[in-house]
């Protein structure tokens, strides 16, 4: 069969947490579940809140009984009238603004709703900045829409680094896409750098008359520890939109279900909300799935137990800081990324120049010990390994001997 050579390409390059997941599933056959660590996906273990199998319930027997039908039909492209007007509410609250019910459009998940934002903003070859490192499907997901990924270095901490996102702006400038609660840090970007950029891109469509969109993309919203809160994007800059889905903040993956918010304040709201429902049609999607539609509306209040979360990542903390490995704090998501260490004979000595820091070969190794992680190439960032930890604590925890093992041949190969 002949394939397109773009899609041979990217099969060639395919996922590397795909790739892992695939080895994770050959070694749990041959070892058992509870002999591998996998940390590889970011696909959550925690059930969904009791509420939502209340709902749920409900809904069905409302359904078996008559009381409601044709509940299974095409609907508007951009959703239910009354879920919008609920999620609108929602957005309202989260991003500190009105956001009016002809501003929401309910999509299949972020990543539906990321490629409905591209195919409705992007003409062929315009750019979209994004900082390294950053999740790895953003690349297709522009492409997919004849747009370029412009990649631009994160400041110290892997927070946003404002000059490399000025000199990255071009008269292709169409957007730029940022990602908080971060995948793979765990970073929080501050009010202060969401107003920056703001500002940055303000003074930008001031001087060349296009002033780029603001693209968050933020499934892990609700995730976030230590009392912090995400900084609203909505409210912070006009031309901004807001992509989210329940797939972490419900546990709701398999279902597909999220939306898109367009902040109140952008140019042309008509025109933009129809491009992005004609997008959802047009894509194939024709519109989110109606049950979850009808689900998620009842829970705008409902999230999944974030201290378990916090629990866990703790275990990992503790884990890794047994084993000698360095990682950056994650103040959200579930992911904990760590540095790759230098390869070498012993603690304190020197390292060979050529092996230190390549989270390739550790990643390897770390296998060898049936421990699962993301070499950090793969998000644009080597040098560095990317942790899950939407895992039983018990599995976290058993894997601290494993690690220890593997620094202890890293260090002493």
């Amino acid at each position: 069969m002949a394939i397109a050579q773009a899609v041979k390409e990217a099969l060639a390059s395919s996922s590397m947490i795909r790739k892992m997941f695939e080895e994770g599933a050959a070694l749990k056959k041959k070892h058992g579940p509870e002999g591998v660590y996998d940390f590889s996906i970011g696909n959550p273990d925690l059930e969904p809140p009791p509420a939502f199998r209340e709902v749920l319930a409900r809904l069905v027997r409302e359904e078996a009984a008559g009381t409601v039908r044709g509940v299974h039909g095409y609907m508007p492209n951009g959703g239910y009238d009354s879920v919008r007007e609920a999620l609108a509410q929602k957005a309202s609250a989260d991003h500190g603004c009105a956001v009016p019910p002809s501003h929401i459009i309910m999509s299949v998940g972020a990543a539906g709703g990321l490629n409905v934002v591209f195919k409705g903003i992007l003409n062929p070859g315009d750019e979209v900045i994004v900082s390294r490192p950053y999740f790895m499907e953003y690349r297709p997901y522009a492409a997919n829409h004849g747009g370029v990924l412009v990649e631009v270095p994160s400041g110290p901490g892997f927070n946003l680094d404002l000059g490399a996102i000025g000199r990255a702006l071009s008269p292709r400038t169409q957007a730029v896409l940022i990602n908080s609660p971060h995948n793979p840090t765990g970073r929080v970007y501050s009010a202060g750098d969401i107003a920056a950029l703001a500002d940055l891109l303000r003074s930008w469509g001031a001087k060349t008359g296009r002033f780029p969109y603001l693209v968050a993309d933020e499934p892990y919203r609700e995730i976030v520890y230590d009392g912090r809160a995400v900084p609203p994007v909505l409210s912070a800059y006009e031309e901004s939109i807001a992509v989210t889905s329940y797939s972490k903040s419900l546990s709701l993956p398999g279902e597909r279900i999220g939306y898109i918010a367009l902040g109140p304040r952008v140019s042309g709201p008509e025109e933009a909300a129809a491009a992005l429902i004609y997008a959802t049609r047009v894509l194939g999607y024709v519109n989110a799935p109606a049950l979850m539609q009808r689900v998620v509306a009842e829970l705008t209040g409902e999230r999944v137990a974030v201290e378990v979360y916090a629990q866990r990542r703790a275990a990992f903390k503790e884990v890794l800081d047994g084993a000698g490995i360095t990682y950056v704090e994650p103040e959200g998501a579930f992911y904990i990324f760590a540095k790759t260490p230098p390869r070498g004979p012993g603690a304190g000595e020197p390292a060979a120049p050529e092996e230190a820091g390549d989270d390739r070969a550790f990643a390897d190794l770390l296998k060898k010990r049936r421990i699962l992680g993301v070499p950090g190439s793969g998000f644009g960032a080597p040098g560095w390994i990317r942790f899950a930890y939407c895992v039983d604590e018990e599995i976290i925890r058993r894997s601290g001997a494993a690690f220890r093992e593997a620094m202890g041949e890293w260090r002493n190969p």
